[in-house]
This record gives structure tokens, sequence and C-alpha cells, in this order.
């Protein structure tokens, strides 16, 4: 569905990506991994036109329509949480579909909480707030952007159940940039981990826990 040929990004003459290529399939899981500073939201700005590619192409396949969750999502706190999500349902429309921004708040499991002003949501109800409005725009492809960060464990446990299980109800494309490379393991199908804006390893999961360089960089061996 979607290709990165040679992407090279940058701010002026500083160089964030360097020549960075990956094919990402429909109705996949992909996660890009890497430590803060590895240009993993750089390179998710450049497949939605934030940040247009300095050098190399991204490819889509067919008309591209996209949800972003970014890290620091924008909700509207004196709204309902019904209200945000219909945000998405009427976006780009002439008339929004109100029964589809409930069955995506049903799908998130805040199904009963539409009514409740966005103040009384907790972190990760919110994070979902943000999943179901970006699902409300009928998406091909979901972007998320470091979605995890401030959840605790159990958390993170409950988010990515719920991101495994929109795929597989929705049929949605997800790329899921993330830079806790356990976080993630269990959920996708392939992964891409860059360090210092090139690529170190990619592959399944079970390749990349066994790869070298991601070991050292990121996993860490036993003492």
């Amino acid at each position: 569905m979607i290709s990165l040929e040679d992407v090279s990004v940058g701010y002026g003459s500083v160089a964030v990506q360097s020549r960075v290529s990956a094919r990402v399939g429909e109705g996949e899981i992909f996660a890009i991994v890497g430590d803060s500073g590895s240009g993993k939201s750089t390179l998710l700005r450049s497949m939605i036109g934030l940040m247009p590619p300095q050098s190399g192409r991204v490819v889509f396949e067919g008309a591209p329509s996209f949800g972003v969750l970014f890290q620091n999502g924008a909700l509207w706190s004196s709204m309902s949480v019904l209200e945000n999500v219909a945000v998405g349902a009427v976006f780009g429309r002439a008339h929004g579909n109100l029964d589809h921004a409930e069955r995506c708040l049903e799908l998130v499991g805040l199904g009963a909480r539409g009514n409740s002003l966005m103040a009384s949501l907790n972190l990760q109800e919110r994070k979902n707030v943000e999943l179901a409005r970006a699902l409300a725009m009928a998406p091909r492809v979901v972007l998320i952007d470091e979605a995890m960060s401030g959840l605790n464990p159990a958390e993170i446990e409950q988010s990515m159940r719920l991101i495994r299980r929109v795929r597989d109800q929705t049929g949605v494309t997800i790329i899921w940039v993330e830079h806790v490379v356990k976080a993630i393991m269990a959920v996708v199908e392939r992964i891409l981990v860059l360090n210092f804006g090139q690529i170190i390893a990619a592959g399944t999961p079970a390749e990349i826990a066994a790869d070298p360089a991601v070991i050292e960089a990121y996993l860490g061996t036993a003492a």
C-alpha cells in the first residue's frame, strides 16, 4: 500500500533521515521504532506531507487517506467525548454521520462515555478518544505517533490489545511509531528500526529480537 523509496528528510542542511526505504502492506500493523531523536516522527510526517522528502519519494497505492494520532494530541476539553469524535466523522464532509462516530466509540470501549466531558477522562481514555476520532474519518491508514507515552504497563497492555482489535475488525492499515521496542513485539507484523536516521534492522518481531544491532542499541543483553 505504501512504499518509501530512498527517503531523506531534514531541516535545512541538517539531515534527520538518510535514504530510508520500506514497504507497508494493506491491513498490516507496521512499526517504526528507535530511540528518542532517531527520526521516527520526522519519517511519519514525511508520509503525510507535513515534511516532504528532500530526496526520494513516498508512493501510495490508490488515494491516500489518513487518521493520525500525534504524540501530543489535541482534544477539546469543554466538549463531550462524542462531540470530539464527531469532528472526525464530519471532517471533509457536507453532512456528518453521528451513528458512525458512536460506533467508533464502541470499538475503543467508550460507548457508554459519549456524553461525558473530555475533562473527566483519564489519560488512557483520552488517547482512546483520539483513536476513535481518527477512525471516524474512515481512513485507509492510521498513523500512531508514540501514543503509549505516559501510560503505565497495564495500560500499555490494554492499548496494545486495542490496536490489534481495531485492525482485525476494520481492516485498516496501522503504522505505529514507538521508541520502546518491547512494547510492540506481541502486536505488529513487521518492524523497522531506526538509529540516528538510518535503518539498522527490518523484519518480523522474532527477527528484530535476535538482531545483534538491535540488541546492542535497544534491547540489552543479560549480565
